[in-house]
């Protein structure tokens, strides 16, 4: 059994469907297919949150509106079967006279969720009709009736194991099943996400649960890269990555994987392969345990990063004084990327703001609370990096860059920086000649 994922672009046109049909049907052996929502349906479902939220009908229906014709544009398109045809508009109309009607419940439980996890049930609903009209035998699958994810962070594969193995069985053996990507159900038996890119997450927990051979995740680029190709000219993409690396390169910005997709699949060995869509005899990426060389592999950039100083006379060789900040950020659910200290001050960096005002006002209480926001954190991975006698290096090439903070050791395939936002395309830039072009180290 394989898993194939594929993302909003990728399901985005009738051009880029097709591509994916044959993808798919081009397996050899049983396939278990995720699909995302088409491109830009998750933003418009966004704003028909907004309008539930606002008490704003217009607003919300124009959104309904652009949904509606994207899948019409599509359905007419692909379909030359009238009578699947006239299903899969059936569907989306329906799906959608459901969406208008969660106007009228605005305090409905878990809403944020159930407004915008629509747009996976008519991709896959009008993907599994598309199939059937090539004469490709396909189940379509709620989601909802086995991603029972109690912990997003820490997913227990079990219970997902156990309602898929349920569900399937219940199944007509077909070449191909589909499902949901992002969706799931929450420790409440509600329905619940994944967070945005969250169907790469989906596919590696259902590979998981399969005991899949491997994990395809298909987009709209040929892999991992060794730099930004927003900011970089003449990147390349990378052949092979172990679990640890390609972890590192996701969580610190790669943006072509989500930062947890590997965990599930690593304990059982289970490859990801990442491919393009729109070439899919490109070779891509594979992340597996296989390590073919050590030392530099990438480099990737995270925006959005905020920086906190927090400063007290009373931390000076004070027991205790780390443990408090902790607790405040543990309390709020908020992550911290990375951090330094000295004998009175702590330095620590977030990405997710949503708390930042309770945290400051808290830590207030005994220390003095600096907030810089708009930096970005920039991280240089590989194999065994750290022992790479030669990545001291990197602090020089960024010599002219002023850098705040510095993670050194903490992991041994990542060497991360933190400079102003302002100062990020200068810093890839210079890495990418001094690392890639001139290979100094």
């Amino acid at each position: 059994m394989r898993v194939l994922k594929f993302g909003g672009t990728s399901v985005g046109s009738p051009e880029s469907l097709t591509r994916v049909k044959d993808i798919v049907c081009a397996q050899e052996g049983p396939s278990f297919v995720v699909l995302s929502a088409m491109s830009g349906v998750t933003n418009e479902l966004l704003q028909v949150l907004e309008g539930i939220k606002t008490s704003n009908p217009e607003g919300m229906a124009s959104s309904i509106h652009v949904i509606a014709q994207k899948h019409q544009h599509l359905i007419d398109t692909i379909f030359v079967d009238e009578a699947l045809r006239q299903e899969a508009l059936d569907y989306v109309k329906a799906v959608l006279e459901t969406l208008s009607n969660l106007y009228k419940t605005p305090e409905l439980p878990n809403l944020y969720s159930e407004v915008i996890t629509i747009g996976e049930l008519m991709s896959t609903y009008v993907f599994s009709k598309f199939l059937q009209q090539e004469g490709t035998a396909n189940a379509c699958l709620r989601a909802t009736d086995f991603m029972h994810i109690a912990n997003g962070d820490n997913p227990a594969i079990a219970p997902v194991k156990s309602a898929l193995d349920i569900v399937l069985a219940k199944q007509e053996q077909v070449s191909v099943y589909i499902t949901q990507g992002f969706v799931c159900l929450d420790a409440d038996s509600k329905i619940s996400n994944l967070k945005r890119g969250g169907s790469d997450y989906s596919a590696t927990i259902i590979g998981a649960a399969l005991d899949a051979d491997e994990v395809q995740i298909w987009t709209d680029i040929d892999g991992f890269h060794n730099n930004d190709p927003r900011c970089v000219d003449n990147t390349r993409p990378i052949a092979q990555l172990t679990y640890d690396e390609a972890a590192e390169l996701a969580y610190f910005g790669a943006k072509i994987l989500h930062p947890k997709t590997v965990s599930p699949v690593r304990e059982k060995g289970i490859p990801v392969f990442l491919k393009n869509t729109f070439d899919p005899e490109s070779v891509g990426t594979k992340i597996s345990d296989d390590s073919t060389a050590k030392g530099l592999k990438a480099i990737a950039a995270k925006d959005g990063i905020t920086a906190i100083n927090i400063k007290s006379n009373q931390m000076l060789m004070a027991y205790g004084f780390l443990r408090k900040i902790f607790e405040v950020f543990e309390k709020y659910e908020t992550p911290i990327d990375m951090i330094t200290t000295s004998e009175i001050a702590v330095s620590l960096t977030i990405d997710d703001v949503t708390n930042l005002g309770q945290i400051t006002e808290e830590i207030q209480q005994y220390a003095s609370v600096t907030i810089t926001k708009e930096q970005t954190i920039i991280s240089v991975v590989g194999d065994s990096l750290i022992s790479e006698g030669n990545s001291i290096h990197i602090f020089s090439i960024l010599e002219t860059i002023p850098v705040r903070m510095i993670s050194y050791g903490g992991s041994t395939n990542n060497i991360s920086v933190l400079v102003d936002t302002t100062h990020k395309i200068q810093a890839l830039q210079q890495l990418n000649t001094a690392l890639f072009e001139t290979e100094n180290i």
